[in-house]
């Protein structure tokens, strides 16, 4: 295998605090990174680095590992303009929109909906997002979440199986009949599929009781748990999602002192997801209050028609700075290596010795313009897997 090295780093974050300034970022000043195959096999001073068989000067630029976004959904046709439009203009959300793309979505053929998601994936790597993780929850019936599944995998391999979305309209009113669907045949169906399994616990969604069974079920099947937790009021997801040892609780809006004591203490991250706050102007999530009480945090697009259509990871890693008290160091870490703790992976969101090859060259010397300079196109070079894609 050739080896390539990237020299003349002005700042390189490889998320090792045993690293550098001893940080968690781990930062080295003029530093350079070399690459085997798709791993990295050498990170250190500039003028330290081993001969390799190319060499790329980054010409006193910053380097970063590829951004892990943990939440989206990516799986879905229609368009939902006219909701964002009349929110904007003083309706306030509510969930009923998913129902909008459900029928969308049920409408659209296999091509379509992989094309679309090829689509979203593609513009988020050219943002920098080397990991990306993307669910099911628009379907609704056996077929059709199992469809999505088989698409989704077709493109990543962490993939999530929400039919637990919502309740199908086809349910509307037997709502327990749709969760013994959910835990039942759609399970059987899609479990193959998947490595994760998801649940909206919330008011007009599932209430614990439900998300329990759900999350229960999917991890009887092999699936491991994440759930929507906390997102438009106070609630039970946050709690069980400690209880059930899951990856992640995802929004994390409406906490309680519990809650952040519960995460703090357990294995749990909270994932944090500024954009839908940021397009339903909600109320932004506290991170700084997570943070202090030694939660993990992660952040991500959440990517969705309805209420964050952004794939832009530097975007959210703006407003989690902005309007939700973290630091521009904090922010990154959270995008990197929060994201691959969300996932419970620990080959990616860092660079160094074993990692994989995930690499963003930056056309900034340092991290911090990620939020500095909202809005910039800073992404320069982007490797995923030792192979340059953009």
């Amino acid at each position: 295998m050739t080896t390539t090295a990237v020299t003349h780093i002005a700042s390189l974050v490889t998320n090792d605090p045993s690293l550098g300034n001893g940080t968690p970022l781990g930062l080295i000043q003029d530093a350079a990174v070399v690459i085997e195959g798709d791993r990295i096999v050498w990170t250190g001073e500039s003028s330290k680095a081993p001969a390799t068989d190319n060499v790329l000067d980054a010409a006193g630029r910053a380097v970063i590992p590829g951004f892990v976004d943990s939440h989206s959904h990516l799986v879905f046709a229609g368009d939902r303009t006219q909701e964002f439009n009349a929110r904007m203009s003083g309706q306030p959300y509510t969930a009923g929109g998913i129902r909008t793309t459900v029928a969308a979505t049920r409408q659209a053929s296999d091509e379509q909906l992989s094309d679309n998601v090829a689509r979203y994936l593609a513009e988020a790597l050219r943002q920098g997002t080397t990991t990306l993780e993307t669910k099911s929850g628009y379907g609704l019936t056996v077929e059709d979440e199992a469809r999505a599944l088989r698409i989704a995998s077709r493109h990543t391999d962490e993939v999530t199986y929400l039919g637990a979305h919502v309740v199908s309209p086809d349910y509307a009113d037997d709502p327990a009949g749709y969760v013994d669907l959910v835990t039942g045949p759609m399970l059987e169906a899609c479990a193959p599929h998947a490595r994760w399994i998801d649940v909206f616990c919330e008011r007009g969604a599932f209430d614990g009781d439900q998300a329990r069974a759900i999350l229960t079920a999917g991890r009887a099947k092999g699936l491991h748990p994440r759930i929507h937790a906390n997102q438009l009021t106070y609630g039970p997801g946050v709690q069980l999602a400690v209880e059930l040892d899951a990856a992640s609780a995802d929004h994390c809006t409406h906490l309680t002192d519990a809650d952040v004591d519960a995460l703090g203490q357990g294995g749990t991250v909270a994932t944090l997801l500024p954009g839908a706050e940021f397009s339903t102007r909600a109320t932004w999530p506290d991170a700084r209050r997570l943070l202090d009480a030694g939660a993990t945090v992660a952040l991500s697009t959440d990517c969705n028609p309805g209420s964050s259509f952004t794939s832009s990871m530097p975007f959210c890693i703006a407003l989690a700075v902005r309007d939700m008290g973290m630091t521009p160091d904090e922010a990154l870490w959270s995008a990197t290596a929060g994201g691959a703790a969300a996932l419970r992976r620990t080959d990616i969101g860092r660079i160094t010795p074993g990692a994989r090859a995930d690499l963003v060259l930056l056309d900034a010397p340092s991290h911090v313009h990620l939020a500095y300079r909202p809005g910039v196109p800073l992404v320069s070079a982007v490797w995923r897997g030792g192979e340059r894609v953009e």
